[in-house]
């Protein structure tokens, strides 16, 4: 067979499979965007066995994932997402997010419950230094509900995930978190009320030192 024929049939080849690929993430981001995040994780998961490196893909999949509640498979789709694009402060978030889900978690053991609550604290403090702008302050609303989770965990805990310290720092973090939030939206509400949340466990903390 002649060079021009193979390259000619090489050709068609990489065509059809990008043209495959596209369906797939067609099909899945209109599923995505009718709320059908199952049907959506169905078609974006053979996008991403033709090219596991789709950036557009990964994104939705990752998101699909975690409105599914399969946060273990988010968390996957997001860190190949974060491999690829060091800078994207969405796949952080989301990543934080679904960590988060799993440091709640009854049936997660108190070890994986640390690293999932810490994992949550780091991709947030990423997404903010990637794009800082308080305007963005969903990222510090949520970091500030990490830092409270993370030191109720380490309140509640025992042997040696327990630590009072700890705690008490993260439950500090927590409110300054969230009063940076509540300074760019004095009128709201919600945030108040987890501000005093915080707060009232910051001060159980202290009172038992």
């Amino acid at each position: 067979m002649r060079i021009s024929v193979i390259i000619s049939l090489l050709i068609i080849s990489s065509v059809e499979t990008i043209s495959a690929q596209n369906s797939y993430i067609k099909l899945g981001q209109q599923a995505l965007m009718d709320g059908d995040f199952k049907a959506a994780v169905s078609q974006l998961e053979r996008a991403c066995l033709i090219d596991s490196t789709n950036s557009t893909a990964l994104l939705m999949l990752g998101y699909s994932y975690y409105h599914s509640e399969n946060y273990k498979k988010s968390i996957a789709a997001y860190t190949k997402e974060i491999a690829l694009n060091p800078a994207d402060a969405t796949a952080y978030y989301y990543r934080a997010r679904a960590k988060g889900y799993l440091g709640k978690d009854n049936q997660t053991s108190p070890a994986d419950k640390e690293k999932y609550l810490l994992g949550a604290i780091f991709d947030l403090t990423k997404a903010i230094a990637i794009d800082p702008d308080l305007t963005r302050n969903k990222y510090y609303q949520v970091r500030g509900i990490a830092y409270r989770e993370y030191g109720v965990f380490k309140l509640q805990a025992t042997g040696k995930q327990f630590d009072k310290v700890r705690a008490i720092n993260s439950l500090r973090a927590s409110v300054a978190d969230l009063e940076k939030v509540l300074a760019d939206n004095p009128g709201r509400t919600d945030i108040s009320t987890l501000i005093d949340l915080s707060k009232q466990k910051l001060n159980e903390a202290l009172a038992h030192k």
